[in-house]
């Protein structure tokens, strides 16, 4: 698991190798990744977009953006927190992601930017 706090916001990741996904033979290999994020400052925020750049082992890169994650725009009170899964398919066996939400203050609406770390997708037979 990987950890970053920007602004007051913590951002955890966790990853999953999606074997039943996965098809090796056609260089597909999907992976799921669970986001945590939590609120540490003293306002009220809102996810409004994000920004995730994917990086395969053999030089391909993505970028993707969008509003919200998973459809939706959560709003999130100090000291809770928000959770939610999503999914990559990458081209090869290791790769990354970092990026970026874009966040508002929603009482005072200031807008900011929270750095989600990067992290590695690799399945676990190339870990040997």
């Amino acid at each position: 698991m990987v950890t970053a706090i920007t602004e007051g916001v913590k951002i955890s990741v966790e990853t999953m190798y999606q074997e039943e996904y996965s098809n090796p033979s056609n260089d597909q290999f999907m992976f799921a990744y669970r986001i945590e994020i939590e609120n540490m400052s003293d306002y009220t925020i809102q996810l409004k977009r994000r920004q995730w750049f994917i990086f395969d082992s053999n030089g391909t890169e993505r970028e993707v953006e969008g509003e919200g994650v998973v459809g939706l725009q959560p709003i999130i009170e100090p000291g809770n927190h928000h959770s939610y899964v999503s999914g990559c398919q990458l081209s090869t066996e290791i790769g990354s992601m970092r990026g970026h939400y874009f966040m508002s203050r929603v009482a005072v609406e200031t807008e900011f930017i929270v750095d989600i770390p990067q992290f590695e997708l690799i399945a676990p037979y190339r870990l040997n």
